[in-house]
C-alpha cells in the first residue's frame, strides 16, 4: 500500500473524517505530485514545497485555498515521519499566504422571518422544507449535519436533537418551538413517501422517492424559497447557520454557549461572530448618535 493510501486510511479509520474530507486530502496530495512533476513525495524538499506554493499562487488560487493545500501536505508528512519512516517534513517552517479576513453574509432577523414565514405551498415537500429551514435557523446546523439526521436523532418532547458533526463528533443542540412544530407537521407527510423507496430510510428528511436528501437538493430548495419569499438575493444553508450564531450572540453575549451549539472545536472560529456583532453596533451608532451622524 502506498504512503498516500496509508495516510488516507488513517484519516478515515483513526481520525474518522468524512469521505468528503478524505477525498479533499486525496486531491490535495495528487495536486502536490502534479506540481512537483511526479517526483516521489519522500524525496521532496522545502524548496520543492515552496515552489509548489508559488505555482499555485501563479495559477490565481486564493490564499485561503493555498493555505488549505499546504495544511493537507503538512498533515501527510507529519504522519509519514511518525509512521512511515520519512526522514523530514519539508513543510516545516513554511507559512501559508495570509488571506484577507472576510465576514460571512448574514441575514437579519426580519429577513429570516420573511423567509421562514413565507407561503411555499401546502404539500408534503413544502412541509418538509419548512421543517428543514426552521431547524437550520433554530439550531445552527451545518448542511451535512442536517441531511445526516435520522428520525431517532430528534426528540420532540425534550426539544433537543443529537447532531453528528465534523470528525463524527456528536453534540446535543436545542430545537426551538417553531422548528419543533414544523417537524411535527412534516412527520405525518413523510410516512407515505417511505413506501416509494427501495428500502426504508431512517433519514428525517427524505425526497419524493423516499431516499435521504442530498446536500445539493437542500441548497436548491432553499434558494427557491428565498426567491418565492421575495428576498431578492441568493441564500445558501450556511447563511442560516451564520444568522443563528449572530442573533444568539447579539441577544446573550455568551460566546462559549454559541461555540458549543455550533460544534466549533476552537473558540477562535466562533469569534468571527463577535466581529459581526461589532459591525452591527457600529452601523447603529453611525446612524443614531448625534455626534456620529453626518450633517445633511
Amino acid at each position: 500500500m502506498s504512503a498516500v493510501a496509508q495516510y488516507l486510511q488513517h484519516l478515515a479509520a483513526e481520525r474518522r473524517l468524512s469521505p468528503h474530507t478524505v477525498a479533499a486530502y486525496q486531491r490535495d496530495l495528487a495536486n502536490l505530485s502534479e506540481l512537483t512533476a511526479g517526483r516521489p513525495l519522500a524525496e521532496l524538499t522545502v524548496t520543492d514545497i515552496r515552489g509548489a506554493i508559488v505555482k499555485l499562487r501563479g495559477q490565481g488560487l486564493a490564499a485561503a485555498s493555498v493555505a488549505r493545500q499546504l495544511s493537507s501536505w503538512r498533515g501527510f508528512y507529519t504522519f509519514a515521519c511518525r509512521r512511515l519512516g520519512y526522514a523530514n517534513n519539508p513543510c516545516n517552517g513554511l507559512r501559508p499566504p495570509k488571506a484577507a479576513k472576510t465576514l460571512p453574509d448574514i441575514l437579519s432577523p426580519d429577513t429570516c422571518a420573511q423567509l421562514l414565514d413565507g407561503r411555499a405551498g401546502e404539500d408534503a415537500m413544502a412541509a418538509r422544507d419548512r421543517a428543514m429551514f426552521e431547524l437550520f435557523y433554530s439550531s445552527g446546523l451545518r448542511l451535512a449535519e442536517l441531511v445526516g439526521l435520522d428520525l431517532d436523532d430528534v426528540n420532540l418532547q425534550s426539544g433537543e436533537a443529537q447532531v453528528t458533526g465534523k470528525g463524527r463528533k456528536t453534540r446535543i443542540v436545542p430545537v426551538g418551538r417553531q422548528a419543533l412544530a414544523a417537524i411535527a407537521a412534516w412527520l405525518p407527510q413523510r410516512q407515505p413517501l417511505m413506501s416509494r423507496g427501495r428500502e426504508p430510510s431512517a433519514a428525517l428528511f427524505i425526497g419524493q422517492r423516499g431516499a435521504r436528501l442530498t446536500p445539493r437538493s437542500v441548497q436548491l430548495r432553499l434558494n427557491r424559497w428565498a426567491l418565492q419569499a421575495g428576498l431578492g438575493q441568493h441564500v445558501h444553508p450556511h447563511m442560516l447557520r451564520h444568522a443563528f450564531a449572530t442573533h444568539v450572540l447579539q441577544s446573550s453575549g455568551d460566546l462559549r454557549a454559541v461555540q458549543e451549539m455550533l460544534g466549533h472545536a476552537s473558540i477562535s472560529t466562533t469569534q468571527v461572530y463577535t466581529h459581526l456583532d461589532w459591525q452591527h453596533l457600529a452601523k447603529v451608532y453611525d446612524q443614531t448618535h448625534p455626534r456620529a451622524r453626518k450633517k445633511d
